[in-house]
């Protein structure tokens, strides 16, 4: 880590955290013997995790009612630290109807492991030790399924009608269950909806899971869906069956209904009339994705910030002191960098005199007519910005415009590209450093209302004591920003803060401004797309803030 690098972390109280997967972990139990002979057991496990010498509970999964070899459809999702040992105890139960709650639940056996035997194995079985550690003939096994890439998930909301009639003194009880087709032909158990009592026309409740547990992420993946009639002997009533694929789901996030009919292949043999045996309809498909955020900076050197070599500057390089640039781009971009997805920033720089022998990367840029030649920092990572920043400045001369509309214009093309293609997910958020009012204000108004259209937002935060008036009216929250034209922002995309109001406040509040308005920037863009971001409703690090 660069001395300047780790000042300014220091300086702003941050500390990394260790790296983490994320896993979904499923649980099913073979084998299990009940106290009581007369009756299945209703079983329970309840996973619970080593912390400090204690077990403490995480999460349990759903009670399942007499039946001995239970499948069950909660899934778990842990963090999944590689370089510590996470201590598990699946814990099983016969949870009677007749018992008040866990206290006086018969406990009929316990496993321990680590996290780690379990997603090295993916699938992980091991017999149930009975009280005296006794090994028993039940026996239960955890499924493992790492999250990578791909976080999204989708809230499904299923109803049906005129489902067939399987008891003979009252009316069906049906619940759906839906399974995942493997590459193995295996399938996984991806949700069972509640049972709805007497009812040949339920509308089951909306659940959410992970579009990795549904499809894989494979939007043309089958699932089987099949609906029954539960019977408390645990001997449920198979009414019918269907296929379905997420890419047919998704029409309903149009507002339309998908609905499919659910057949009984017995009955569409034998009877010769047979039509089906009810209707599935999915009411509601709502996808929630992990927006992408790319994250680019762009540096004021222009010469009003004063010589670097000066205390004074505001480009000054104190060993031990970062100045407020630094400390504006480390704590804004630890941030997003947290979302942004290969952790790599590109950073441009512009109002400096580059001398000949100094080997830079230009980058230029036709705007309003002109070509701006911008130079390139450094495609890096946070750290590296500041080192290729710290690296530069004795290299350069600070000199003018404050020209940001060429900036704003170029990166408006990169979000441009992005909606032409097939995902269409990634954001872009630019990060402008500044000293100075912008001397090319109707350009820079025109820009904005450009970019307006696009998965983009503009955040300028400015240094130093300059008169920032002309900034707060691109902000847009006191009126809507205009082109010279006339034409309004679609959207409000910038947000502006003054770096001197936080300057004894804590980087937590200077992030916080700073990235306010960002999430609902991103929820209306997508929205008015007819899109469901999967967005933090705020931006908060997973790296602690010191004050």
């Amino acid at each position: 880590m660069s001395d300047i690098y780790e000042s300014a972390a220091n300086s702003l109280g941050l500390f990394n955290s260790p790296c983490l997967t994320k896993v979904e972990l499923r649980v099913a139990c073979k084998g299990i013997s009940d106290r009581d002979t007369l009756s299945k057991p209703d079983p329970c496990v309840v996973i619970k995790m080593q912390s400090h010498g204690q077990w403490l509970e995480v999460d349990r999964t759903e009670v399942i009612r007499s039946c001995i070899n239970p499948t069950f459809s909660k899934v778990f999702t842990l963090d999944f630290y590689f370089e510590e040992v996470q201590r598990l105890r699946y814990e099983l139960y016969d949870i009677s109807s007749s018992h008040n709650g866990m206290r006086e639940a018969d406990c009929l056996g316990a496993m321990e492991c680590t996290l780690g035997q379990i997603i090295s194995q993916r699938k992980f079985t091991k017999a149930l030790l009975k009280q005296g550690n006794t090994v028993g003939k039940s026996s239960i096994m955890i499924t493992a399924e790492e999250l990578t890439g791909n976080n999204d998930y989708v809230e499904l909301s299923f109803s049906a009608r005129k489902l067939d009639d399987k008891d003979f003194f009252s009316k069906s009880d049906p619940f759906l269950e839906i399974y995942r087709e493997n590459d193995d032909n295996t399938q996984q158990l991806v949700h069972r909806t509640e049972t709805v009592m007497n009812n040949l026309n339920p509308a089951w409740k909306t659940f959410k899971t992970s579009l990795n547990s549904l499809c894989s992420g494979d939007h043309e993946r089958i699932l089987k869906c099949t609906v029954w009639d539960w019977d408390s002997n645990g001997k449920h009533d198979f009414i019918g069956e269907f296929q379905a694929t997420f890419k047919e789901m998704r029409s309903a996030m149009d507002g339309k209904q998908v609905q499919w009919e659910c057949i009984n292949p017995k009955y569409k043999v034998k009877k010769k009339n047979y039509k089906n045996s009810g209707i599935v309809i999915l009411n509601q498909c709502k996808h929630y994705f992990d927006c992408c955020l790319s994250f680019q900076v762009a540096i004021d050197f222009t010469a009003s910030n004063g010589d670097p070599r000066n205390s004074c500057s505001l480009h000054y390089i104190h060993p031990y002191q970062p100045n407020e640039y630094l400390k504006a781009l480390v704590a804004v971009g630890e941030i997003c960098q947290d979302y942004d997805s290969d952790k790599m920033f590109p950073a441009f720089g512009f109002g400096a005199r580059i001398p000949p022998d100094f080997k830079v990367t230009f980058l230029s840029i036709i705007a309003m007519g002109v070509q701006w030649d911008f130079f390139i920092i450094g495609m890096k990572s946070i750290q590296g910005v500041v080192e290729a920043y710290q690296n530069c400045l004795p290299k350069i001369q600070l000199y003018g415009p404050t020209n940001i509309a060429p900036i704003i214009q170029k990166v408006a093309n990169f979000a441009s590209e992005e909606m032409h293609t097939k995902e269409a997910m990634q954001y872009f958020i630019l990060l402008i450093l500044t000293d100075g009012v912008i001397t090319d204000m109707a350009d820079t108004r025109e820009a904005i209302v450009h970019a307006s259209h696009l998965p983009m937002s503009v955040i300028i935060v400015g240094v130093g004591s300059a008169d920032f008036t002309d900034m707060e009216m691109l902000d847009g929250d006191d009126g809507i920003l205009r082109s010279p034209k006339g034409e309004p922002v679609l959207r409000d995309i910038v947000q502006f803060v003054p770096f001197r109001n936080f300057k004894h406040a804590s980087p937590a509040a200077l992030a916080k401004s700073v990235l306010a308005e960002v999430p609902n920037q991103v929820v209306d863009y997508y929205n008015s797309k007819g899109i469901k971001p999967k967005c933090p409703s705020e931006y908060e690090s997973s790296r602690t803030f010191g004050h």
